[in-house]
């Protein structure tokens, strides 16, 4: 199979006053394409660092990163943005939908920033909410939505550049168990179409979706192991 993802000995340390903070620890790990991996640990553990890095929103103190054959780790701020909007399709907890913008202008937005041309854009996010069953929402702001419905909105963004990685931080976290169930339902279905999937949680039941899981300790790598109850939901 082919390496999405290729992490080696990556270190990052932070500068708080006088004390260094050791979030990651010398850790190394590989995604294969088409992966469905849940990263787990506790407040503290440097899952929330990891996918920072894996996301391109951060780099490294030390170690290397390899993003589908490019190496991302010591890359400057512009060139990490590209990558970004390129190889990853973000999901975030809190949505990070546009208050004033609408469904449809909320998920045109990435392909604005990769200069997909006007004519092409609409028809493309079209597309894409069509993808999440929100055809009949495409006019509506976010606070004229459910919340279940603004996740569909951001999954629907992070699909639309056809990224490498879907990266889902606590995708769940402010919904209720119903719709919590139905938007996993969805990363399942886009998992079955071909995505690699990461998903950063600390719920167990969410990470149970995941066909591999990743547990995070004190910067580290505790456990990373196949989940024998995956597909199984």
């Amino acid at each position: 199979m082919d390496k999405v993802i290729e992490i080696r000995n990556i270190v990052k340390n932070y500068q708080i006053g006088s004390v260094v903070v050791r979030a990651l620890r010398s850790v190394s790990v590989d995604i294969e394409k088409n992966e469905y991996v849940a990263i787990m640990g506790p407040s503290g553990s440097g899952k929330s660092t990891l996918m920072n890095i894996v996301g391109c929103l951060d780099t490294p103190t030390s170690g290397s990163y390899i993003l589908n054959g490019v190496d991302v780790s010591k890359m400057e701020d512009d060139y990490l943005a590209e990558i970004r909007n390129k190889e990853i399709g973000f999901i975030f907890q809190t949505f990070n939908l546009l208050p004033r913008y609408t469904a449809l202008e909320n998920v045109t937005l990435p392909l604005i920033y990769a200069g997909v041309p006007k004519a092409d854009r609409e028809k493309i996010a079209v597309d894409s909410l069509n993808e999440v069953s929100l055809a009949d929402r495409m006019t509506h702001k976010p606070n004229e939505l459910s919340g279940g419905q603004r996740q569909r909105v951001a999954i629907a963004r992070a699909l639309v550049n056809k990224p490498s990685i879907i990266l889902a931080d606590e995708p769940t976290g402010n919904l209720d168990s119903k719709t919590s169930l139905d938007i996993m339902k969805l990363l399942d279905a886009i998992h079955k179409a071909g995505n690699t999937v990461i998903v950063v949680t600390h719920e167990e039941d969410i990470a149970m979706h995941a066909a591999r899981i990743i547990r995070l300790f004190d910067g580290e790598i505790a456990q990373d192991y196949s989940n024998e109850k995956y597909g199984k939901l």
